[in-house]
């Protein structure tokens, strides 16, 4: 007697099933169908996506952005600065040679306003400073020698000492005395220095398209000496007074001389190259760059020192500048029609086009009313046969030695006929034609909900 073999269990068999499905359906091919649809909103709806999808692409992409242009951004650029004026203090005139550092014409530069000086310093002892963290003491215990403070001014000695002025006392450093706040004095040169003229000569190059242009024009008088800047009378006259640069910033020029800032001056070459060379102009913009509203980090100052000999000692004079730092900051872009992005946006948009069709699809098949009947119109699946053949046969055939059989006709694949079908159909009767009819009859089904007349 033969031994039944035990029947696979139904979830191996359904997980077969389904394995066998997906590799049929991964070599299947699908080719659109078109079905015309006669709804009026749904056509309005239609045509109305892909007018904005064309407005899009033709305004903003094409005219707004210039997207048929190959472009290069960042341009190589040299700057040179250089600073006029005089100005004076209650001790002292200042000219240019004192009040701009570092004086090498950059693109980054300070203008001095404000002073506070500590003249005579030498190297000996003296009181550090109260403003130094743990640096107040009640007596010599509180001061341990040779400490360091990196925020201080100098080793400790171990010594309690009254401070310059009040009651207040602190640990004694060797260093350059007096520190800083003991013996300061202030000074302001601010008065004057809305007048400074600042010429800044600016080039431009872009190598990719071989394009280079300056910001001065191309005259042989004396135009510059007897021009300022003026954005429509005299834009290649780059010649800016810093009281106007501070007030295109939007900044007042007293606060910002007293506590000092830093201010941008941004020049933007934006070229397009499929004009002539005469319609790239530099664009000038002034900001403050310094978060002003950030005590903390507000502000501009730094500290320089002149040395000299007073009886074979050396001294020093050490001042704390605040002053007004202009950074000159070039960027641009410049932009001439090339082939290749003009065909990538334009395919680009014809794709994009197709948008309107998708939610069109998506809107006829889920929420009109005679979705299914839709999708029955739309969806087709066409089977081919195979004939039955052998390995020989097939071997053969790709050898080239045996003619190829004739071609199948596509044979259409059962159908599912809709509900709303089936209700005028006799269900067996529906069943046989199925069955035995010929694929050129399946055309000719009832049309009950009218979908001729769509």
């Amino acid at each position: 007697m033969a031994v039944s073999q035990p029947k696979p269990l139904a979830g191996v068999a359904a997980v077969r099933r389904l394995a066998r499905g997906c590799w049929s359906a991964f070599w299947d091919y699908e080719t659109p169908k078109v079905v015309v649809v006669r709804n009026r909103r749904l056509g309005v709806l239609y045509r109305s996506v892909q007018l904005l999808i064309l407005l899009y692409f033709v305004w903003y992409v094409f005219l707004v952005q210039k997207s048929y242009q190959d472009r290069e951004t960042g341009p190589e650029s040299s700057i040179i600065s250089k600073v006029k004026g005089v100005t004076t203090s209650v001790y002292k005139v200042w000219d240019v040679e004192e009040y701009v550092k570092p004086p090498e014409g950059g693109s980054v530069f300070s203008i001095i306003t404000r002073i506070e000086t500590t003249p005579f310093q030498t190297l000996g002892t003296c009181p550090e400073s109260i403003r130094v963290p743990s640096a107040t003491c009640h007596s010599d215990d509180d001061c341990a020698a040779g400490e360091l403070d990196m925020l201080g001014n100098g080793p400790r000695t171990g010594r309690c000492l009254p401070y310059y002025h009040g009651s207040a006392r602190t640990c004694e450093v060797s260093g350059w005395c007096p520190v800083e706040d003991g013996a300061s004095v202030s000074q302001f040169l601010g008065r004057m220095a809305p007048n400074f003229t600042i010429l800044i000569k600016n080039s431009i190059h872009y190598p990719k398209f071989h394009f280079s242009k300056g910001n001065i024009a191309s005259r042989k008088d004396d135009y510059l000496k007897h021009c300022t800047f003026d954005e429509t009378s005299d834009l290649y006259c780059p010649i800016f007074k810093l009281g106007f640069i501070v007030e295109q910033a939007g900044e007042n020029f007293s606060e910002l001389a007293h506590k000092g800032g830093v201010i941008g001056v941004i020049i933007n070459w934006d070229c397009d190259l499929d004009l002539p060379a005469s319609e790239c102009n530099p664009k000038y913009s002034f900001r403050r760059l310094d978060p002003k509203h950030v005590p903390a980090s507000s502000g501009y100052n730094f500290r320089f020192a002149k040395y000299y000999q007073i009886n074979g000692t050396t001294t020093r004079t050490l001042i704390k500048a605040y002053g007004i730092r202009i950074d000159i900051i070039v960027h641009g872009q410049a932009g001439r029609f090339s082939l290749i992005p003009t065909v990538i946006n334009l395919a680009t948009a014809l794709t994009s086009i197709g948008v309107g069709s998708f939610l069109c699809d998506w809107i006829l098949l889920t929420f009109m009313n005679k979705n299914k009947v839709y999708s029955h119109k739309k969806f087709d699946k066409v089977c081919t046969p195979r004939p039955p053949s052998s390995w020989p046969g097939t071997f053969a055939l790709v050898l080239g030695q045996a003619p190829p059989p004739p071609s199948p006709a596509p044979w259409p694949c059962p159908l599912f006929v809709p509900s709303e079908q089936m209700d005028t159909l006799d269900q067996s009767a529906g069943q046989r034609v199925l069955a035995s009819e010929p694929p050129q009859q399946n055309s000719m089904l009832p049309d009950p909900k009218g979908l001729a007349q769509l």
